[in-house]
């Protein structure tokens, strides 16, 4: 039973990989490619905390949480730099 949910946890996460870059690669404007990072490093950090689970290493939780308080900090930068204007 527990297979099964990992299964499907992990599929689930590939296919939100797959949505967001084909946004990423179609998105019309750079706030549309930006929210698509974004959401690829919230996806990205939940597959290092289901691979922390599954190999019992919860060091990686550590690391997920310092990339999402990078990804954070970066787009806060880059949301500074997109309202400022060229």
């Amino acid at each position: 039973m527990a297979e099964t949910i990992l299964q499907i946890a992990v599929v689930l996460i590939f296919l939100s990989i797959v949505l967001g870059v084909v946004r990423l690669i179609i998105g019309r404007t750079v706030i549309d490619r930006v929210v698509a990072i974004d959401m690829l490093t919230v996806v990205t950090i939940s597959l290092i905390a289901l691979y922390a689970h599954v190999s019992g290493r919860f060091v990686y939780i550590d690391v997920a949480l310092v990339y999402g308080l990078l990804s954070f900090l970066a787009v806060l930068a880059i949301a500074r730099f997109l309202e400022k204007g060229p």
